[in-house]
Order: C-alpha cells, then sequence, then structure tokens
C-alpha cells in the first residue's frame, strides 16, 4: 500500500511540486464562492435561478481553457466535460456536483476568512458570532491546518462549490499527466440539487458512465450509499373569516385548526432528536390566513417499510383530527421525493470497494455511513447510473457556521485521481453487471 506521504514524498503527483496543489485549490474556490448560486424551489424554471446558469457558463469558458474535451452546457443548465482514456477497455466513471447553494441561507456577497494554522481556539465571525469547537468539535482535528469560514453574515458555499473545485483540479491533473492509466472518466454539473430536482433532466444515456460519484459529502473519509427515504406532506386547513366583532357562529380559523394538529405530532421525532439510522417528521414550512393555513412537513426514514408507516401515520392523524372537529376540516397531499440508494448500490459492490481501497491507498481511513438527507445520487441511482457519495472536506453545510479544511479539499482531490487509477488497475476483475 502506497502511503499518501509516500505520494507527496516522491513526487508521484507532481502536481504538487509544480503547481501547488493546496494554492491552486484555494484560489479557484475563492473565485466559485464568489457566485451567488441561491436555488429556489418557488420558481419552476430550469435552473430555477439564471445565476447558476451564469456559474455554469463561466465553468464551461475555464473547462475549454484547460483541455477537456466534449464540453457541453445544455439549456438546462447542465454541464458536461469528458478526459479522454489513456487506456482502452477500462469502464468509463463520472464524478458529480452541484451549482447551486442552499435557498434557505443567502449567498450573496460570501466574504470568506482564511485561517491560516488553526490554533484550536474560537474563530470570530463578525462581530457576534462564533466558530467555536464547543460547539463544534470537528474543529478539534483541524489544529495546524488552514480552514476557509465564512464572516458570519452568508454561507460558505462548500456545499457544493468544494465539490467542483475538486473535481476539476482532479481531472485537469489527469489531462496534463496524460502517464497516469486510466479509462474515460465524464464530470457533470447539475442546478437545483438543494431543491430537490438536480436529476430532473439529467441525461444518464448521454452521460455514458458505468457508475458514478457525487462529490458532495461532508468531513475527510465519508462514503455514502445510503440515504433517506423522502415524501413531502402539505396539510392545508380551509376556515371560514368574518369581522372579529360579529365572529360568534361563523369564524373558522384556518391557523388555529392548524396549529393545534401540530400540537398532536410527536415531540421527539424530529431532526433535532434524530441521528444515525433514526426517520422523523420535520415541519418546514407554516402559512396562513384566518380563511386558509398549510402545513409543510418533510418525511424521513431510511426503512422502506417505516417509511411507509410514517405516510400512513400521518394520514391517519388528518382523519382522526378531522373526526373531532365540530366545523372545519384539514386535507394532505403526499408526494414521494426519492428512495434509499442502497438497494441499487449493493448488486454492485465494486463501486465501493474502488471508492474504499483509493482512501486506504491515501492513508484515508473510509467512514462508511448513511446519508441523512438527499443526494443527486440517490435519484440517478434509480435512473441506471449507481452513484455514492464522497467527502468534499467541508462542515456546518446551510449556514453561517459552515467552513471547509484546505488539507481535506486536497485529500479529496487525490482521491478523485486513484478513484480513476484503481478503476484501469482493476477493470479486468470488475466489469460492470449488465
Amino acid at each position: 500500500m502506497i502511503s499518501f506521504s509516500t505520494l507527496i514524498d516522491s513526487g508521484h503527483f507532481s502536481l504538487l511540486e509544480n503547481l501547488n496543489m493546496k494554492q491552486y485549490l484555494r484560489e479557484r474556490f475563492l473565485k466559485y464562492v464568489g457566485f451567488n448560486t441561491q436555488s429556489d424551489g418557488e420558481h419552476h424554471s430550469v435552473p430555477s435561478t439564471h445565476n447558476q446558469f451564469v456559474f455554469a457558463q463561466f465553468l464551461r469558458q475555464e473547462l475549454v481553457s484547460l483541455g477537456f474535451d466534449e464540453v457541453q452546457l445544455s439549456d438546462k443548465g447542465y454541464l458536461t466535460a469528458t478526459v479522454p482514456a489513456t487506456i482502452n477497455d477500462v469502464p468509463c466513471i463520472g464524478f458529480i456536483a452541484h451549482l447551486d447553494t442552499a435557498p434557505d441561507y443567502s449567498s450573496d456577497g460570501v466574504s470568506p476568512q482564511i485561517i491560516e494554522n488553526y490554533n484550536g481556539q474560537a474563530i470570530a465571525l463578525g462581530l457576534e458570532e462564533t466558530l467555536s469547537p464547543e460547539q463544534f468539535e470537528s474543529l478539534h482535528q483541524y489544529v495546524g491546518q488552514t480552514l476557509i469560514t465564512t464572516d458570519g453574515t452568508t454561507l460558505l458555499g462548500a456545499d457544493d462549490k468544494a465539490g467542483i473545485t475538486e473535481i476539476i483540479t482532479a481531472l485537469h491533473h489527469l489531462i496534463t499527466h496524460p502517464e497516469i492509466p486510466h479509462g474515460k472518466v465524464r464530470l457533470c454539473f447539475t442546478p437545483d440539487e438543494e431543491i430537490g430536482r438536480g436529476a430532473d433532466h439529467f441525461d444518464v444515456e448521454s452521460f455514458g458512465a458505468s457508475w458514478a460519484y457525487t462529490v458532495d459529502g461532508g468531513q475527510v473519509g465519508e462514503l455514502e450509499y445510503e440515504n433517506f427515504n423522502a415524501a413531502t406532506a402539505v396539510i392545508t386547513a380551509i376556515g371560514n373569516n368574518c369581522h372579529p366583532g360579529s365572529a360568534f357562529g361563523v369564524m373558522i380559523n384556518a391557523q388555529t385548526m392548524a396549529a393545534r394538529f401540530h400540537a398532536k405530532m410527536p415531540l421527539k421525532d424530529t431532526p433535532e432528536f434524530s441521528c444515525d439510522y433514526d426517520g422523523f417528521f420535520h415541519l418546514i414550512g407554516m402559512e396562513g390566513v384566518t380563511e386558509k393555513a398549510t402545513l409543510t412537513y418533510i418525511i424521513r426514514d431510511f426503512d422502506l417499510t417505516l417509511f411507509e408507516q410514517r405516510k400512513r401515520w400521518l394520514v391517519d392523524l388528518v382523519e382522526k383530527y378531522n373526526s373531532e372537529l365540530k366545523i372545519g376540516k384539514l386535507s394532505i397531499v403526499l408526494d414521494d421525493s426519492y428512495l434509499n440508494m442502497k438497494q441499487q448500490i449493493l448488486p454492485h459492490p465494486h463501486i465501493i470497494d474502488i471508492a474504499k481501497q483509493a482512501m486506504h491507498n491515501l492513508d484515508i481511513t473510509p467512514i462508511v455511513k448513511p446519508i441523512r438527507g438527499g443526494t443527486d445520487g440517490a435519484r440517478l441511482s434509480y435512473m441506471g447510473l449507481p452513484c455514492p457519495n464522497i467527502f468534499t472536506g467541508g462542515h456546518n453545510f446551510h449556514g453561517k457556521h459552515e467552513y471547509v479544511c484546505l488539507e481535506s479539499m486536497e485529500k479529496a482531490t487525490l482521491t478523485i485521481i486513484e478513484i480513476a487509477k484503481l478503476t484501469a488497475a482493476e477493470h479486468v476483475k470488475i466489469q460492470p453487471q449488465q
């Protein structure tokens, strides 16, 4: 087994000597987070925000200038490109990241802070906020390393501009080092992942990969091929408005109906009381006036049977609540969002084995864990493209405490390169199942 330090010391990755990979990653990442690419679930255009398309156009020009082949940007904002194979008869693989940032926290005017040689103490984010190891224990593992944080007013955008940075850096290394044996490698940067639409217009057939990896995870070593089964429930209360001075026997306050319904939901079956393989109900939105009110829940569970039971339980609760009402009524609409990709990945164990071995070869301990959320990879796996998720090095996504470790980004970049190499080295033993 070749260690991470040996690879560096031997000059195996000459990019580290010639271009200083960390500096290259840092400058590229800081450039990318300057693009405000929030998606917007209220808009049904594709992509949902024009700024995502602007960023994709910028990346398209960059990929062309870097020597990528088959650089294409669709009218829906999907950017694809190719690194040609250096050896034949190797399965084509892909790497995927998303252009957008979370819609529920600002990415306008991102002003990153660079913390060199982190000393293990709390980091000031503006005048009042801090990024503290007492609150975020993950910081303890980064003493002496370089952190990139927010300034406390926006998110950072490491989710998933760190992934984009790492994919481009890794694949450009393959382009500039044709002596490295690898098969054809594809990349795709998708819009609107954060609002669950990232796979809506993904053309699996034209992408042409036997399998792929989303580069959208957290700390070093994360390797994920399980995710929640997911659904959304919208519960609507219809009331009746009138002047409050003459409301007796006439007014039906839909907001009150909705509030009393939510009070019947299980207090601790929620994200803030859940971890590991726990499922939950999560109230993500409530709005209304006297005449009409809505409650929007997301339903999550890793186990498909328990997932179906959750949906049935919520429908039954609405029916029971309605039976207790003397006036007024609630209705519920359920929509499935995505399913656990585990069942689509397990028939192809070599996909996971290659990622694990790539990490081992770089002295990285794989952390195999479920994704407590969604990913483009889940839907793509059901569309015929098995697609587990690997780490980017970021933490605390979707908020002002988001940060990424530069050394972790370097390790993610080297992992992508190593996956491409191992796929070539092992191709005789791992021909994809038809």
